[in-house]
């Protein structure tokens, strides 16, 4: 086995269940996934931090009208998670996307793909550690701990179960997922049931008047909706986690398809139908960016413990999505590493196989992350909430380019495409960057933190572009030693 990938053009067509192309950064992981972890992983990555800390401020800024946000960018994540599913059925592969970049579009896009997805990850740990600290500040035994010491504990603790090993980060993301989903449950059911029997919440008789009675569907107008497209593109950062975790299970063939499928109609009944629910249960301007909304809910409701339990549940979240960051990067920088683009520490594998290096790499950020807790508490979440959209679209952008090079290819027989498919492939690819560029705009468009992320855009760029030169000689040099194999 070398240590870089065949190049797919110097060798024949690929079938539809298997590839000539070989990833060395597979090598060395353990099939310890099993369906359920799939399954809930997928949910998990549906289910995450922008919806149950972000869609409080959000609400506060575009009223009721942040459903259809909702809606749109569940369409786009969909046809992502699904055009990358059409790839992880071609080749399953624990480098994901920057595998199959590497395939389709040489080191440079797979170099390219790869930190666009750390700079993603590494600045939603530090959103992630930053949400845990400030849900545990609802409690009044934690009110005196400053911010940056609970965010701190939140790192260590998933941080140590994280470099343990791959069933550890599946049990762990399986019950955090469970835990989320019967939390989204119960609050629909108790918000339906508040709903239709237009029972009393803190002074207030939810219904339909809610909306009608405080400025209706846009009470500030249609722009502000456009705009928080950005952050709502934020609340689906995960999606993509599951293409990352099938190089980790047996039968990914039969998994993937049922876990990808169903995010559709969780994305619709969770995140829309929620944000539905609270927009009928409270006015838009009793929510605001400093607590969970559901936290709200309960708290207005004033059932003992209630608005307690949730906000537990809403931690829980936090920390399940900074669990899934640290898996995914680790593995997408141990596929780097192996060809030459990351540094040689992140390819290097404990005895549980798990790649450590890239865990610690990614974790290191979120010390920052600590350390921008103590500087900026009250703005941190917003900040490096902008930085990681502009990681995710980076990220999403690279999928649907590789999986419009993938349809290309099988246009003149060089691969042939999977029973499972991007539907209305290469159109659906188009539209979906062309989605991905205008989110750019809108958050050029936005003042404040949003334009300055933006125009960060060409230090972005230079840095890519910076470290490539840096890399490039050990990945040519990586490259030769391997076709002298």
């Amino acid at each position: 086995m070398s240590d870089r990938t065949m190049a797919a053009a110097d060798t024949p067509v690929a079938g539809a269940t298997g590839s000539p192309h070989v990833d060395a950064g597979d090598v060395g992981y353990r099939k310890d996934l099993k369906s359920r972890h799939i399954n809930m992983i997928a949910i998990g990555g549906a289910i995450g931090t922008g919806l149950f800390l972000g869609a409080g401020g959000r609400m506060a800024g575009a009223g009721p009208s942040l459903f259809i946000a909702y809606a749109v960018c569940g369409v786009f994540a969909f046809f992502v998670v699904r055009a990358l599913g059409e790839l992880v059925l071609y080749r399953p592969s624990s480098g994901a996307f920057v595998s199959y970049a590497r395939e389709f579009m040489g080191e440079k896009g797979a170099y390219t793909a790869g930190w666009l997805y750390f700079l993603n990850w590494s600045t939603t740990a530090i959103a992630d550690i930053t949400a845990a600290a400030t849900y545990a500040h609802f409690w009044a035994m934690f009110s005196d701990v400053p911010q940056w010491v609970l965010a701190l504990i939140a790192l260590a603790v998933v941080l140590t179960a994280n470099l343990i090993s791959v069933k550890y980060f599946g049990e762990m993301e399986f019950w955090f997922a469970i835990i989320k989903v019967a939390a989204l449950v119960v609050f629909m059911l108790i918000g339906i049931f508040l709903v239709v029997t237009s029972h009393d919440i803190g002074g207030h008789t939810p219904g339909f008047s809610t909306i009608g009675d405080n400025g209706g569907i846009f009470p500030s107008g249609f722009m502000p909706m456009l705009l928080l497209i950005q952050g709502v593109v934020f609340a689906y950062a995960s999606v993509e986690l599951c293409g990352v975790a099938a190089g980790e299970t047996e039968n990914p063939e039969k998994i993937m398809p049922r876990a990808i499928n169903s995010i559709m109609w969780r994305v619709g009944l969770f995140y829309v139908g929620s944000v539905v629910l609270l927009a009928l249960l409270l006015p838009y301007t009793a929510y605001s960016g400093d607590e969970s909304p559901f936290v709200t809910v309960f708290d207005k409701l004033g059932i003992p413990g209630a608005a307690g339990v949730m906000n537990l549940v809403v931690l829980t979240a936090a920390l399940s999505s900074l669990n899934s960051g640290l898996y995914s990067t680790g593995r997408i920088l141990r596929s780097m590493s192996m060809s030459g683009s990351a540094p040689r520490f992140t390819g290097v594998m404990n005895k549980g196989g798990v790649p450590y290096g890239g865990i610690l790499l990614t974790a290191a950020f979120g010390v920052l992350g600590v350390l921008l807790n103590y500087v900026m508490p009250g703005d941190a979440f917003e900040l490096v909430l902008n930085f990681a959209s502009i990681g995710i679209i980076g990220t999403w952008a690279m999928i649907m380019v590789c999986s419009l090079l993938f349809w290309h290819r099988s246009q003149d027989g060089r691969v042939t495409r999977p029973a499972y498919q991007l539907p209305w492939a290469p159109y659906t690819q188009i539209v979906t960057l062309f989605f991905l560029g205008s989110v750019v705009v809108l958050m050029w468009m936005d003042e404040g933190i949003s334009r300055t992320t933006v125009n960060c855009l060409p230090l972005i760029a230079a840095a890519l572009v910076g470290g490539w030169f840096l890399v490039r000689k050990r990945v040519r040099a990586v490259a030769a030693a391997s076709k002298e194999l």
